[in-house]
């Protein structure tokens, strides 16, 4: 009987995409990618995103494929390819107008953040000084993104903000690219209590690769990132752990000041890690581009995780999550 692969799919990636990259992705055996298509853009730029990706996959359709349900991850494994699902880090794709959620889940989007570090109209970001918590319309928008099957993903806000989102949510949320805090204590890692109001109401925890997020920063080691997970998973269940890479693999550095500056300032904005002008650090030598899942998978197993807690956390777990949270409710 031939040995069948366990799922790989990667929770969160922003790569400047391309036919090399998307070779990668099957080389990786990557199955399913949830992609960022926007980070300040309008409702009109947005829909220009879709029509790229569109493109994409009239050019590529043997490499990828337009992923809306989880039973899509299974037509891409039958058929060689990747489910490529869509994501927004900034609410500013429904602009302020709250029936726009409903039209951008019809298009294909799966996931929105409700903030991208700063306050936004539904929330405060993680690096305001003052977390209002989940405003007027924030209330709003997550009983509408419920209903329409939008999942809910705070890997940018506040703390309070995101406990709020996850109590007021009534389907598990999402935080797809974050660490948690005690491990390594970067502005954007997650606090024990943030990270157990998610997983406690089955939500998500995607771990991320991006080295302002790694103890060490590029120079982590693999042991101490698959140790990180494992010492995760005791505290608050392997089954509500995956992989949210944070890959931006090829994007030029000019990307990075339009990620955190957008349109709503004149200024650089410096982020954390960086008292330089923005750029992206390197990647851990151990984690390059798609093709080095494999290298994660067996540092798990290296740990002491078993078989089934490696098969979850590299995909099983995503694969849950999207088909239990993407459809509308009656």
């Amino acid at each position: 009987m031939d040995h069948i692969p366990p799922l790989r799919i990667d929770g969160l990636q922003y790569a400047n995409w391309s036919e090399k990259i998307f070779g990668q992705l099957r080389a990786g055996g990557v199955d399913a990618i949830h992609v960022t298509i926007a980070y300040h853009e309008s409702f009109r730029e947005t829909v220009l995103n879709f029509e790229r990706w569109n493109r994409w996959f009239e050019q590529y359709p043997d490499l990828i494929m337009k992923g809306l349900w989880a039973s899509d991850i299974d037509r891409a494994r039958t058929t060689g390819r990747t489910a490529v699902f869509f994501g927004f880090q900034n609410p500013s794709p429904m602009e302020d107008d709250i029936g726009l959620i409903e039209i951008l889940h019809t298009l294909g989007a799966r996931f929105m953040q409700l903030t991208y570090n700063n306050q936004s109209l539904l929330a405060t970001g993680c690096y305001e000084e003052y977390d209002a918590g989940i405003t007027r319309m924030g209330r709003q928008v997550i009983a509408e993104m419920n209903r329409v099957g939008l999942v809910i993903d705070m890997s940018h806000s506040g703390d309070r903000s995101t406990i709020e989102a996850a109590e007021m949510s009534t389907r598990p949320i999402t935080i797809t690219h974050a660490n948690p805090h005690a491990w390594h204590p970067a502005l954007r890692n997650k606090r024990d209590e943030v990270i157990r109001a998610v997983t406690s109401r089955g939500g998500m925890l995607g771990f991320s690769l991006y080295p302002h997020h790694l103890k060490g920063g590029t120079a982590c080691t693999l042991e101490s990132f698959c140790q990180m997970i494992a010492d995760a998973a005791a505290a608050y269940g392997a089954d509500r752990l995956g992989i949210g890479t944070d890959l931006c693999q090829d994007q030029p550095d000019s990307v990075v000041e339009w990620m955190r500056v957008g349109r709503w300032s004149k200024q650089i904005d410096y982020g954390e890690g960086s008292a330089a002008m923005p750029g992206f650090p390197p990647m851990p030598s151990w984690f390059q581009d798609n093709r080095d899942f494999g290298t994660i998978e067996q540092g798990l197993r290296d740990v002491g995780m078993t078989d089934h807690e490696v098969a979850g956390i590299m995909g099983g777990n995503w694969y849950r999550f999207f088909a239990e949270n993407f459809g509308g409710q009656p």
